[in-house]
């Protein structure tokens, strides 16, 4: 084919200039590539959750990388590292949580180990045995945030989103109330015990209660809470009583609460109310006892088995107790004597009389209440309570027999004035006795006794020997005496005899007499005429 056939010939290719774009297009890969990664970097950024640092007394159970963070049983978070801190007190827990777990920077945020436990709520955690201890978290409230936490050694009792109310209550002793110890009402359990502390200066402690809604509807302003811890046993008129909450108030401790009125109130007590706390519900129920009279009262005698907290009774009413019990010298008679520093409640003892001591007491006649009732001869006595333990008790009553006393108001405490027991007084009259007994002169008696016996034998020698065959003649002459009398009493006897028929001839001479008296009576003219008959003869 020529060259026109063929037409204008192809340009050759720019061979040159191609490989010049090549290495221009290679480097589009690294910068796709840097690209992708800046945009990973970016959303990994922007999906990661804060970091916060918790620190805890121990590492125990913790391991870096495996060890989660659960709130409500998901996942929010992982620890990454675990250090020392600087002063080794403490161990630092680094945690990486998740997006959704911004709200967990709270400042008020609680963080604890969950591991097996056994407390007075019963036993948790036993799900970590298999799969291994964990971090649990309570979401907190507050607005203001932190990423530094100090962890909790023991679980919170109540989290946060749970509905219900926290009240705090004042006893003189804790007892064997323990954190999550139950709070039942009408032997219902209605909430726990969420923390405990002493009070200031250490007077008593001061118990943190929560009661679940809606529960707490039943507390009010005149709720009473008492101990309802053990066992409660009672001996009285109406016989043998064991009363106690629950199997687990018995083992672990608890409180219950209830109305005065037993209804429901009428105004709900607010959160954070406080309220006392008594030993037993007959406690608790009690009506308030108001403010104390503190007296002392000095005695003479020992005081083993007397002890703070002992009842003070009086006519069987518990109207107060032993405050203390010490000894003084009293320096005038040299001698020692026993004080018992006692606190009374007037109120125990009716409406009427503590009324009546408020009023004197505003009068500033108070003291002349107690100087009166003194003066009547109220007294304070030692009595023995229990004949096994030997525990003394104080009783005061009035003894009209007492000696006259004085109440000494210018004493910083007032004393009322005291009479020995009855077992002190029957002590000092054996005392007294045997104190005359020693005054006896035994062996001059014993001395004399023994020259009486040796008389008395030395007469019953002189009778064996001289009266007694004197005496055995006399006898042998009375039997025959005896004998002789009872012959002649027998029936066939002459005497006998001669004494029967005397009587029949009498009982015939008496027989005539009575008809001839019969006769007399019925014809006295016959005795008239034969007095007639008589004189004309002597004429």
């Amino acid at each position: 084919m020529s060259e026109n056939e063929s037409g204008p010939p192809l340009p050759e290719p720019n061979v040159e200039k191609a490989s010049r774009w090549l290495p221009s297009l290679v480097w589009l890969i690294p910068l796709l590539a840097a690209v992708i990664g800046l945009t990973l970097v970016v959303k990994s950024v922007l999906d990661q959750g804060p970091t916060v640092i918790v620190s805890f007394r121990s590492a125990d159970g913790l391991e870096p990388g495996k060890t989660k963070v659960k709130y409500k049983d998901v996942d929010i978070g992982l620890v990454r590292s675990i250090s020392l801190a600087r002063d080794l007190s403490r161990v630092l827990v680094t945690i990486d949580m998740s997006k959704e777990a911004r709200r967990f920077t709270a400042a008020d945020t609680r963080f604890w180990v969950v591991k097996p436990r056994i407390g007075a709520s019963g036993v948790s955690g036993l799900n970590t045995l298999l799969s291994g201890s964990y971090i649990g978290v309570d979401a907190g409230k507050s607005e203001e945030t932190k990423t530094d936490f100090t962890g909790l050694e023991k679980p919170p009792q109540v989290a946060r989103d749970e509905k219900g109310t926290i009240y705090t209550l004042h006893g003189d002793t804790l007892g064997s109330i323990d954190v999550g110890s139950p709070i039942f009402y009408r032997r219902i359990q209605v909430g726990q015990v969420t923390g405990f502390d002493l009070e200031e200066k250490g007077r008593g402690v001061q118990i943190s209660v929560f009661v679940s809604a809606p529960y707490d509807q039943y507390v009010g302003k005149n709720t009473r809470w008492w101990h309802a811890s053990g066992v409660d046993v009672r001996l009285d008129s109406s016989g043998f009583k064991v009363n106690t909450q629950s199997l687990a108030a018995l083992l672990v401790g608890g409180i219950a609460f209830e109305s005065v009125s037993g209804q429901k109130p009428s105004t709900v007590s607010p959160a954070g109310a406080e309220f006392d706390l008594a030993a037993d519900q007959a406690s608790a129920m009690r009506e308030p006892d108001g403010v104390p009279i503190t007296t002392v009262l000095y005695f003479d005698q020992s005081l083993r088995g007397l002890s703070a907290g002992a009842p003070v009774d009086f006519r069987g009413i518990v109207m107060g107790e032993v405050r203390s019990v010490g000894v003084e010298f009293d320096p005038v008679k040299k001698s020692f004597r026993m004080p018992v520093t006692v606190d009374m409640y007037p109120a125990r003892l009716g409406r009427s009389f503590a009324q009546t001591i408020a009023n004197d007491q505003e009068r500033n006649a108070g003291p002349q209440l107690l100087e009166r009732l003194v003066a009547r001869g109220l007294r304070g006595q030692l009595r023995t309570g229990n004949l096994l333990t030997g525990q003394l008790y104080v009783a005061l009553d009035f003894f009209p027999n007492a000696a006259p006393a004085k109440v000494d108001f210018s004493a910083e405490v007032p004393e009322v004035p005291t009479v020995p027991n009855s077992l002190d007084e029957l002590q000092t009259q054996i005392s007294s006795i045997a104190r005359k007994l020693d005054k006896v002169p035994f062996e001059e008696i014993g001395k004399n006794l023994r020259d009486t016996l040796k008389s008395v034998d030395v007469l019953m020698k002189q009778l064996d020997a001289q009266v007694v065959p004197e005496m055995k003649g006399t006898l042998a002459a009375a039997r025959k005496t005896f004998n002789e009398a009872d012959q002649l009493l027998q029936k066939d006897s002459p005497v006998q005899s001669d004494l029967r028929e005397a009587l029949q001839q009498l009982t015939q001479t008496l027989q005539s007499l009575n008809a001839l008296s019969d006769y007399l009576e019925r014809h006295p003219e016959s005795l008239i005429r034969g007095k007639q008959e008589k004189k004309g003869e002597q004429k």
